[in-house]
């Protein structure tokens, strides 16, 4: 996670799967080279949430700081709280997850944390009295994985946005009380706009969050728990010249839907999109959305004509593309109903596959490549649901996009469900995720040699890519051929062996 993957976001998504074709060392220089530090060892970039966290204690009077795990064994002898976040501390994530099933190997971002928390220095400190804190999009994973919990020492677990709780609880630590073992953020107890601060150092390939919260409601998503709150265009600007000041000129703007953005509900502001663009575009050469939605593409270029005139502002002498991840999530009306009512709003959910195809025909003509999510595996999904989700993917083959098949992992409303990895996977399964791996591999070397790795600098990283694609093909020849002798059937005796090494890790 302390790394800019190059300045290029999309290669952070190597280190959610295991070296392939690579030794480890050649894999991780390539996907996640090591960050640029001062003499303190503080890296000149970090991630976005540690950065905030690090804004929120320095407000509230601490000695804290962002510190690369490089570096951290100098300030272990003194430190009296080690706080640690991750996006997916056990790989219990998807694309990893997909990833381990299928190679039967550990992601190197699992692998990487847990070298982290076994160093001897951090064990040592430990015996002395250090307070292990742990939080960040990936807090969750600590319920399921109760061992490492123990193994590591945390004294505690942040579940949430910690703006408003994060003070109190490292006072506590500071005086040596007794802390909770874990501690929900829930919606009454997110922070205000004021109660959020702005970053003090400039964050990883100048991410610059505009929005938190998303009205949409869809089931499976933590994010809908959490209320809208807009960040006016002056705490944005702020941030931007924190993260310009240390020489980055290229960022992320990020929102669950950033063309929500001051909306009205669901009802987009064209006047507030138009104001942010022209703002980032002032300071960032190039720019990306971190999501945008599928019905808010087609409602806003057809109502407004808001993605031809965004892209206008977007597009000159330094950028003639944008990346997003999208949610696709299930072509399965009848699913959709149930995990995600809001998402094709203000269309009905009856056309969501009039709504997929409009929108991704938009964003083929304007130049935006989205990275569509799928979820397999959701509580009540029938076999007819999936047969939908593989015909709205034969429907979409035109479009310029990559298709990414994910487990459902047990989140949001449906915290207390059961993840997919724990179940079979079945012949539609493969059916649908074979379709996906097709698709993705169309476009995808259309998508990286033609728009995202061009320069002659990126030839290292085209290099990667190449050799990922080759293993990529060469799983896809082996699965052709046992589909072709032996039917699906067979690929899940294959899978159910992954399975179980996954579940026994």
């Amino acid at each position: 996670m302390m790394t800019n993957h190059h300045r290029k976001e999309f290669i952070g998504f190597f280190t959610t799967a295991p070296p392939v074709g690579l030794p480890e060392w050649a894999w991780m220089w390539l996907s996640a080279p090591r960050p640029k530090v001062d003499k303190f060892g503080r890296p000149l970039e970090a991630p976005y949430g540690l950065r905030k966290v690090e804004a929120k204690l320095l407000e509230e009077g601490f000695n804290a700081a962002v510190v690369d795990p490089d570096y951290i064994d100098r300030y272990l002898k003194s430190a009296k709280v080690l706080m640690v976040g991750h996006h997916d501390y056990f790989a219990m994530n998807s694309p990893s997850v997909e990833w381990w099933a299928i190679t039967g190997q550990e992601p190197v971002n699992s692998r990487s944390f847990k070298r982290l928390m076994r160093r001897p220095s951090i064990r040592e400190a430990k015996s002395r009295g250090l307070r292990i804190i742990a939080g960040g999009p990936a807090a969750w994973q600590w319920l399921w994985r109760t061992e490492y919990w123990r193994e590591f020492g945390v004294d505690t677990v942040i579940d949430g946005e910690a703006e408003r709780v994060i003070g109190d609880i490292v006072r506590k630590a500071l005086e040596g009380e007794e802390l909770p073992a874990y501690v929900y953020v829930g919606p009454e107890d997110a922070p205000s706009l004021d109660e959020i601060p702005e970053i003090r150092g400039a964050s990883i390939n100048g991410l610059v969050e505009v929005m938190r919260g998303c009205p949409r409601r869809c089931r499976f998503c933590p994010v809908t728990l959490r209320p809208v709150r807009y960040y006016p265009l002056e705490k944005i600007e702020r941030e931007l010249q924190v993260n310009v000041k240390a020489g980055i000129r290229s960022g992320v703007i990020h929102s669950e839907d950033i063309l929500l953005y001051g909306a009205r509900g669901i009802e987009p502001n064209p006047d507030a999109l138009l104001k942010l663009h022209s703002l980032v575009k002032r300071y960032y050469r190039t720019m990306a959305w971190s999501h945008v939605t599928l019905a808010g593409v087609k409602y806003a270029e057809e109502k407004y004509r808001l993605v031809s005139k965004l892209t206008e502002i977007i597009y000159d002498d330094h950028q003639d593309w944008i990346g997003a991840q999208v949610g696709l999530e299930t072509g399965s009306r009848r699913l959709a109903r149930i995990i995600m009512p809001g998402k094709a709003a203000p269309y009905p959910l009856d056309r969501w596959h009039e709504v997929v195809e409009d929108a991704l025909a938009i964003m083929h003509d304007y130049r935006i490549v989205p990275a569509l999510t799928l979820i397999l595996g959701v509580p009540g999904e029938t076999e007819d649901d999936l047969m939908e989700t593989a015909e709205l993917l034969d429907r979409i083959k035109g479009y310029r996009s990559l298709v990414v098949p994910m487990f459902f992992v047990p989140m949001g409303y449906l915290k207390d469900q059961q993840g997919f990895i724990r179940e079979r996977i079945t012949e539609a399964h493969v059916e649908v995720m074979w379709r996906a791996l097709q698709h993705s591999l169309h476009w995808g070397e259309d998508i990286a040699f033609k728009m995202y790795l061009r320069s002659p600098k990126h030839l290292p990283l085209r290099l990667l890519l190449r050799v990922f694609l080759l293993y990529v093909k060469s799983k896809t020849r082996e699965i052709e051929r046992t589909m072709r002798e032996a039917g699906p059937s067979a690929l899940l005796a294959q899978g159910q062996v992954a399975e179980a090494k996954v579940a026994n890790l």
